[in-house]
């Protein structure tokens, strides 16, 4: 028998999810909140006004409109454990617990479970204090704010005097947190590369490049994404298994 299928979230990994979705006859209807313009009224594609923000609301709906699966992009709203909520209600979810989420939502948790397991990473300190966190001695310095609402909150600074600035927006005029990790640049090239897991087995997805600068030449202020490209050339092979 065909679901229906709920997708949360508003992005173009959202839309993209849905568009999948949608192409299979397992999928009767795709919902998508609170989607976008994209999702709105496509074919067995359809926004729903339902208030993500509210996991009770979430779990009725989801009950209402006989829904099968939930997929939740929406990275705030996974480390507020929606996962945790809906499947305690009964509702089949895929999505990381709020406990697992914090590897991409808590930029501290991060670097330290990196640490701890021996993951190579980039040295970095975490502060509480504007006055300390404008003292670190990194020959060049990644400013990130912490916390799932600031996860893309990101300065490259070229200088301590531009380190410093970013850090005076994210603490002391508390912009997208009490919190700021500084770590030391890693120049390079930067691939993401995505894998699904069900606790035991993995399987990976093709590595790609985002494009993180708002302009061209690497050059303006960082962000979410400004696009992504797969695959890369800088990978030449790579294992699907």
């Amino acid at each position: 028998m065909a679901d229906r299928v709920l997708v949360i979230g508003s992005g173009g990994r959202e839309h993209a999810l849905a568009w999948k979705l949608a192409q299979s006859p397992h999928v009767k209807h795709v919902f998508v909140a609170p989607g976008n313009a994209g999702t709105a009224d496509n074919g067995k594609i359809s926004n729903s006004a339902v208030l993500v923000s509210n996991h009770t609301i979430v779990t009725q709906f989801c009950k209402d409109h006989n829904i099968g699966l939930v997929l939740v992009g929406q990275e705030a709203l996974l480390a507020a454990g929606i996962v945790d909520d809906l499947r305690a209600a009964g509702v089949r979810c895929f999505g990381p617990s709020a406990k697992a989420a914090q590897l991409a939502s808590n930029t501290s948790f991060a670097k330290a479970f990196l640490d701890r397991h021996g993951i190579p990473t980039a040295r970095w300190k975490a502060f509480t204090s504007p006055q300390e966190a404008c003292s670190t001695d990194f020959p060049a310095r990644v400013v990130r704010a912490r916390g799932p609402t600031a996860r893309k909150e990101v300065t490259i600074a070229a200088s301590k005097e531009e380190a410093c600035r970013a850090v005076q927006e994210i603490m002391q005029d508390r912009m997208f947190g009490e919190m700021v990790v500084i770590e030391e640049l890693l120049q390079g090239e930067e691939l993401s590369c995505l894998c699904f897991t069900d606790g035991v087995t993995i399987a990976s997805m093709p590595p790609a490049q985002a494009h993180k600068r708002l302009l061209d030449g690497d050059q303006g202020p960082n962000t979410g994404g400004m696009g992504a490209y797969c695959p890369v050339p800088q990978v030449l092979q790579y294992s699907l298994a």
